[in-house]
């Protein structure tokens, strides 16, 4: 009744020209939107605990609240075929039945459904196929690369005066490696190396530890792919991944496989930009590309003091910088929702109104670190909203190859060139180099690739070859005169040789088992006589050489 009510104001302010027709669709749909949640909430509440339809989402076995929120609690508003959210909603259930203009409504629904999931299938293989490229050269190369470095991360929040563990935690700390031991009043709980099981957070929790710090694929410091105490666990048997696993390959398809269970929808609120919110399948790949997203929503540059001008052009945010340097103003849409308010105070890299954040911005405000974190927990929110789960560190390994190049800006007394882009690596390498001979280092500019052009920008001519754009990439190698080094997959396959994973590893290719004289004894010990009467020197259980036994001469 109330927001009958609502909506019954908000039609006659439109009707008397007050407001137009766009901000009348924006409000009816906030206020049936809002309506749809507050059924959904209190129908969530009121189911028993033993329901077998809330234990089986509650599971995770099928479906999701969504799907119940439609049988029984109400529809909600649904979209036309172009798009656009109709702003009515669909007050009925599936278990009451809908009304004839509401099914009719509904069935714009139903059919983009199918176009959709077609249109889908090809799009998720093809970002599967772009993510595998990327990190098809990401291999365990080695035990323990040695770094002191590591990702802090929560494992309980603070649930009145008690700690409970975090609800993320099978998905971010579960199956790694402890960076630094944890001490509590003086006593080592756990040490660094430490693998993180159910029973190791569960204990933490329990001695009140928030957050540990772990070891991750971020900050794993091998020269080549990645090191086994860095990546932790495999996910699929367990136990800490073994050196030769393809875990570039195996993070390209446990984020790409679920892609086809992702939405396709864009949801167009009225003809607005900042309102047109990309969720699904379209947010991961334009986070995945490092596009600038649609309706993009600033970050301070600096920590200041908020205030707000309005002119005949539009609305602009000021931060004046508490340091006394210049104020920087942001243009934003009058529709485009605030997340501050006139005279708050705002920290570096602070979000300002609702919307998705450049990630370009991010780098240059925050750097490297904070953008691989940002594009994680992004990346997250769009499956997990989905009901998908996908540990971190898959999509840390795509992360990381996509933040991997540094364009030179002053090469000191390096051999790199001003405006070269180079692995992070390499250059690394070049300024200790330079460093140890005296000599002044090279500055950079980390740079954020989407996985395409990352794919691209690859060191193996080979491997780029065979992914894109086939011509240019030949002729730029010819021109540069470059050389593969044959570390990827894919270049190995190219020209027949031996892939360096598994047991095409080096350390794995020329083992010769042999047997030693204790399983030898084992294998011929003693039987009774009556099992091998041809032989005589029974049950000595000394190894012997089987052609001294000529049976059919005896």
């Amino acid at each position: 009744e109330d927001y009958e009510t609502k909506a019954e104001k908000v039609q006659s302010q439109y009707e008397k020209g007050l407001i137009t027709d766009d901000e009348r669709r924006q409000e009816l749909i906030e206020i049936w939107t809002q309506a749809t949640n507050v059924v959904a909430k209190e129908m969530e509440d009121n189911f028993p605990r033993t329901n077998p339809v809330w234990m089986m989402v509650y599971s995770g076995a099928r479906g999701n609240m969504m799907q119940i929120r439609q049988i029984a609690g109400m529809r909600g508003l649904v979209a036309n075929p172009k798009g656009e959210i109709i702003p009515r909603p669909i007050k009925s259930n599936f278990r009451e039945g809908l009304s004839v203009l509401e099914y009719f409504i509904s069935t714009h629904g139903a059919r983009k459904g199918l176009a959709d999931t077609a249109l889908r299938t090809a799009d998720s293989g093809y970002l599967t196929r772009r993510l595998c490229d990327v990190a098809q050269d990401v291999i365990i190369r080695e035990e323990d690369c040695g770094t002191d470095r590591g990702l802090v991360l929560p494992i309980a929040t603070k649930n009145g005066a008690k700690l409970v563990r975090d609800e993320h935690v099978e998905t971010s700390v579960y199956g790694r490696a402890l960076a630094e031991a944890i001490v509590v009043d003086g006593k080592e709980i756990l040490p660094a190396g430490a693998d993180l099981g159910d029973r190791s957070i569960d204990l933490l929790v329990n001695a009140g530890v928030a957050e540990v710090k772990i070891r991750s694929v971020l900050t794993c410091d091998s020269k080549v792919g990645q090191c086994a105490m860095c990546y932790g666990r495999s996910m699929a048997t367990g136990k800490i991944v073994d050196v030769g696993e393809a875990v570039g390959i195996i993070a390209a398809q446990s984020i790409g496989e679920p892609g086809t269970q992702l939405t396709m929808r864009t949801f167009h609120t009225g003809g607005v930009a900042g309102d047109d919110i990309t969720h699904g399948l379209p947010r991961v790949q334009e986070l995945f590309e490092a596009r600038t997203p649609k309706g993009v929503a600033p970050i301070a540059e600096a920590a200041g003091v908020v205030s707000f001008l309005e002119d005949a052009k539009g609305k602009k945010i000021i931060v004046t910088p508490d340091d006394g340097g210049e104020a920087v103003a942001y243009p934003i849409t009058r529709r485009q929702k605030l997340k501050v308010e006139e005279g708050q105070k705002v920290g570096v890299g602070e979000q300002m109104v609702v919307g998705a954040i450049d990630p370009k911005q991010v780098l240059r405000i925050l750097g490297p670190r904070q953008t691989q974190i940002h594009l994680v927990n992004e990346i997250q929110e769009v499956y997990r909203s989905q009901g998908v789960s996908i540990h971190d560190k898959h999509i840390e390994i795509i992360v990381r190859q996509m933040l991997k190049r540094i364009t030179v800006l002053e090469p000191g007394d390096t051999e790199m060139l001003p405006g070269e882009l180079v692995d992070r690596l390499r250059f690394e390498a070049e300024n200790r180099k330079a460093v140890a001979a005296g000599g002044k280092a090279a500055s950079g500019r980390p740079e954020l690739m989407g996985i395409t052009k990352a794919s691209l920008a690859t060191e193996s001519w080979l491997s780029a070859a065979s992914f894109q754009e086939t011509t240019r990439v030949l002729t730029d190698a010819a021109l540069s005169e470059k050389s593969d080094p044959l570390l990827g997959l894919k270049e190995n396959v190219i020209i027949g040789k031996l892939i360096p994973a598994g047991t095409g590893l080096a350390r794995y290719r020329n083992v010769r088992v042999e047997p030693t004289e204790e399983a030898k004894a084992a294998v011929y010990a003693a039987y009774d006589e009556y099992d091998y009467t041809p032989f005589e020197q029974q049950g000595t259980g000394e190894a012997v050489r089987l052609d001294e036994f000529d049976v059919e001469s005896r």
